[in-house]
Parts: structure tokens; sequence; C-alpha cells
């Protein structure tokens, strides 16, 4: 019994010294340099240790060129548009960061294992490996869901300003004007900048769709592109558009509430639970074993 004491105890450390990681990287998810363009692309940002292995990307991106990588940089290059982040980083650069951060992750790990702390180098490889792809996708859902959040008012306002008189791109550029900035405010205006450049309405507004893939904001872009080809009233399709997007975010509020209870449940029983058995049963355990000893 006395032999398990160990094990656990290295498991604990292993879980804690994980835990402490992630932190120390939410946090520097959070931190920004560059504080004049911060200002102007607050909405794309890196975090610092991206930022870091960035520089050392230019002596991987040969190896990220290569056939082998092909269908991983063609996903990611579609993540990062989800996410916004063209300007701000390539799909080649990214891949780079990937496989710069396992190769960290397991150099870090090695002299770590060295030690006699296995399982803490093994999670901390882990951790790293996997922290750049499960930071993309949590832009991405992080995106969506702001988007899906501001749709519902902007098209109140599009539908009132419409049904007023005014012309869509009008009543569209006037409400970006005044509007703060975020991921549904940077996709619209990047659109009416194509739009005033020449393109058509129809065709920009079907690449937008495609480029930020939200399924709420693809079928608003898909019914007006159909409502301007078949002559229709916009106002109209905006009106029942925004009825149908603010269901759906009350939908979605009331999932994520129903969800709650089941997701707090795993930290309960893997992290409180045994704390406290420990603080419990700990003092009388080791009593037991001194006198079976």
């Amino acid at each position: 019994m006395t032999e398990l004491f160990p094990v656990f105890a290295s498991l604990c450390a292993g879980i804690a010294v994980t835990c402490a990681a992630m932190l120390l990287l939410s946090f520097l998810q959070e931190v920004r340099i560059d504080k004049e363009a911060a200002k102007m692309e607050s909405v794309r940002k890196l975090p610092v240790y991206f930022r870091l292995l960035m520089i050392f990307s230019p002596n991987v991106e040969k190896l990220v060129a290569s056939h082998a990588f092909e269908g991983a940089e063609k996903q990611i290059k579609n993540q990062i548009s989800m996410a916004g982040l063209e300007r701000t980083v390539t799909a080649t650069q990214f891949l780079a960061i990937r496989i710069l951060s396992t190769v960290f992750g397991l150099i870090l790990a090695i002299p770590i294992s060295a030690q006699g702390n296995a399982m803490t180098g093994l999670l901390l490889f882990a951790l790293l490996a996997i922290y750049p792809g499960t930071w993309l996708r949590s832009a991405v859902a992080k995106r969506h869901t702001e988007i899906l959040k501001g749709l519902p008012n902007l098209l109140d306002l599009l539908t009132l300003s419409v049904e007023a008189g005014k012309d869509f791109l009008t009543a569209l550029r006037d409400i970006l004007v005044k509007r703060k900035p975020d991921a549904l405010t940077d996709e619209f205006s990047r659109t009416l900048q194509e739009i005033q450049l020449g393109k058509k309405r129809q065709l920009a507004l079907k690449e937008m769709g495609k480029r930020v893939q939200q399924p709420e904001l693809s079928s608003v872009l898909n019914s007006i592109v159909q409502a301007d080809e078949m002559g229709v009233s916009i106002g109209q399709i905006l009106r029942i558009q925004s009825d149908q997007m603010r269901a759906k975010r009350f939908a979605l509020a009331e999932k994520l509430a129903n969800e709650a209870p089941v997701k707090i449940l795993f930290p309960v029983v893997v992290f409180i639970f045994p704390s406290v058995f420990l603080m419990l049963m700990g003092p009388v355990l080791l009593r037991m074993l001194k006198l079976v000893g």
C-alpha cells in the first residue's frame, strides 16, 4: 500500500504542473505586444508564445512546403480564414509553429523525464504538441459564437434602415461606422470594401459566407443573395432572418445552461473529491498502516 503513495503523488504533481502550464499559456494568450498595432488589429492577435515561435518558423517553412503537409496546410488555411487571421499569420507559418511547438515540448520533456518525472514530461510534451491546434479551433468557435450573438442586432438595424427607405449598402455602411469593433463588423466591413472596389454584391456576400463558414451567417447571406436575384423586398427577408437568429441565440443560451452541470462534474470528481478524500481519510489510512506495520 505504501508503494502506491509515490505513484499517486507523482500523478498529482503531473496534473498540477499541467494545470499551471495551461494557466500560464492562457495568460500569455491575453498578453499583447506592439500596442499601436493592437489598436488597429484588436480582433486578430496571436499569443506571445506563437509570436516567439514565428521567429524560427522560416527554418521550418521549407519542410512544411513539401507535399506531405499539403492536406494539413489546406485544413489550417481554412481554419485561419474562419478565425479571421489571414492578415496575421499564413497557413505555412502556423503549421511551422505547430511543428516547432512539438519539438520544443520534446526538448523540455527529455530532461524532465531523465530526472525521474516521466509523467510530468509526457504531459508537458502532449500539452505543447496539441496547444496550437486547440487554440486555433477555440479561436474559430469563439468567433462563430461572437458572430451569432451580434447577428440579430445587426439585422434589426438593417431592417429598420431598409424599411425607412435607405439602400442596403448605405444602411450597412452607416451601421458599421457606429458599431463597436467585433468579428461581425470586421467581416461586413471587408465585404463592403470589396463591393466599393467594384466586386458584385452577390459575389462578395457569397465569398463572405464561404470565408467565415458560420451556418447562421451563411443562411442570412444566402437569403439576401436570393432576394436580390429574385427582386424580393430585402426588408422582409431581413426581418424574418432576424427573428430566426434571435430564436437560435436563445436556444444556444439554454443549451449552454443545461450543459453546465455536466461540464462541472468532471473537475469536481477529478480534482475536488480526491482532495477531500485525502484530507479526511489520509490521517486514518496512515495510522492504520502504522498499526499494521
